[in-house]
């Protein structure tokens, strides 16, 4: 196996600002530098006077260089999205896809990596903790760079001819009057291989300085994925756990991978309780058992976030109050779906970290469950709920002698930071900082698989 070419969607838009600091050769072999725009107008990329279908630029041969693009959006839909001006290595490409221009960059793989790491995370973190992002990062790519071959392969021997991959952004499960059970996954991109940002992998290109340790991490795993029966591993990965593993299909697809297994994120204790049950979950989240990611060393910290993930403090256990009025205001934004007065969140399915995978919101015009874990986490923040792993507690207001019949206020107690799938990012630093080598941290996370060296 070669190593692999991608290509990475940075940005969409009407317009789109980029320049080149030394001379770039376009496909039409213009020969441009400095400031440059093209233009979305009447189904055409519009650059310097011209009209194109699609656009490319590569730097002259052999010539070390970098282009840089405006207004790239980082953190989307996230409590920490802004836009930065933001450099990449390798080839710069322009499409049209629907009424905008989208920017592409085709670049190696393990260029493409070394900034995954150090936009994923602190380049600055403990050399075994990069070779194991290095190595689950490498293996998700090609697992889905596989899945997506194998699929279209499918298709094109079942009808003869050539289709695209599927656009949709995710796949609905269930929908019936009384649920709407949706879950999202990655496969939502037909014109290139993954996004720059958290819906695949985070990838701010050069734009994050790489550190000698963060290359060294690369170059020292180069072409290594995380096998298991044959096949690469879908090596899924988050924030914080919360101090247990979820399963891969209470957050995905309804398939079981057996390295994607529930336990504890812990060597000291290794019982983890029963979080489907539903007192179990409540007291695990409301008390703080010992994990690896249970941590509040701010240097540790500081290696694994980088700055606006660190304006994010409370990862392990957190609390997000809403009144009454907040809470069914966002409810009807969030999900188009007008519940009136919400009168209670049941907890209807639970995973085996106690993230809910189907919670039925009770209001005084509507009755719905919702799920997976994601859709939960959309419906009840303005960007992203921390987690779906919480428990609920209801204020009432007094009236004269006797409680409103209504909920003044709701409390979500809550555990971990994104799906807690795979490798928990603080609890692999952690790890990594008592000394434990790459090796052992992919085997803690993703139990039963292997490591293999696709290409040298």
């Amino acid at each position: 196996m070669q190593v692999p070419l991608i290509s990475v969607g940075i940005l969409s838009g009407k317009e789109i600002e980029f320049s080149f600091p030394i001379k770039f050769i376009s496909s039409d072999e213009t020969e441009s530098s400095g400031m440059q725009k093209a233009i979305y107008r009447d189904g055409k990329i519009h650059w310097q006077g011209k009209e194109y279908n699609e656009l490319s630029f590569t730097p002259q041969q052999g010539a070390p260089a970098f282009f840089e693009l405006k207004d790239v959006t980082i953190g989307i839909n996230f409590h920490w999205e802004r836009k930065e001006v933001q450099k990449f290595k390798g080839e710069l490409k322009i499409i049209v896809e629907g009424e905008q221009l989208t920017a592409i960059n085709i670049i190696s793989i393990e260029e493409y990596l070394i900034s995954v790491i150090s936009s994923e995370m602190s380049a600055t973190a403990s050399l075994e903790l990069l070779k194991a992002h290095a190595v689950i990062s490498r293996s998700w790519l090609l697992n889905k760079w596989k899945t997506e071959s194998r699929k279209q392969e499918m298709k094109n021997e079942k009808t003869g001819k050539s289709i695209q991959k599927d656009s949709a952004t995710c796949s609905p499960s269930f929908v019936s009057d009384s649920q709407f059970i949706k879950w999202y996954d990655h496969e939502a991109h037909k014109n290139f291989d993954v996004c720059a940002d958290d819906h695949c992998q985070r990838y701010q290109g050069i734009t994050r300085a790489s550190t000698p340790q963060a290359i060294e991490a690369v170059t020292a795993t180069r072409g290594e994925v995380l096998m298991y029966a044959g096949t690469i591993c879908d090596a899924r990965f988050s924030k914080c756990c919360g101090g247990a593993f979820e399963e891969f299909q209470n957050c995905w697809e309804n398939v079981k991978h057996p390295y994607l297994i529930g336990q504890r994120d812990c060597k000291i204790e290794d019982q983890l309780p029963d979080l489907t049950i539903e007192t179990e979950a409540d007291k695990w989240i409301r008390t703080s058992p010992v994990a690896f990611c249970h941590t509040q060393d701010k240097k540790i910290l500081s290696q694994v976030l980088n700055n606006y993930d660190q304006e994010t403090t409370d990862f392990y256990r957190w609390k997000v109050c809403y009144s009454q009025q907040e809470l069914s205001t966002l409810i009807h934004q969030r999900s188009g779906i007008d519940f009136g007065q919400i009168l209670d969140l049941i907890p209807i399915e639970r995973g085996t970290s106690g993230r809910l995978v189907r919670l039925k919101i009770v209001g005084t015009l509507r009755t719905l469950i919702i799920g997976k874990e994601l859709e939960i986490r959309r419906t009840l923040s303005t960007s992203h709920l921390y987690s779906s792993a919480f428990v609920i507690d209801k204020e009432y207001k007094e009236k004269g002698h006797k409680k409103d019949k209504n909920p003044s206020r709701f409390i979500l107690t809550g555990a971990g930071w994104g799906h807690g799938v795979g490798l928990c990012q603080i609890g692999a630093a952690v790890m990594g900082e008592q000394g434990y080598k790459y090796e052992e941290i992919l085997s803690h996370y993703y139990p039963g698989s292997t490591l293999e060296k696709q290409y040298q």
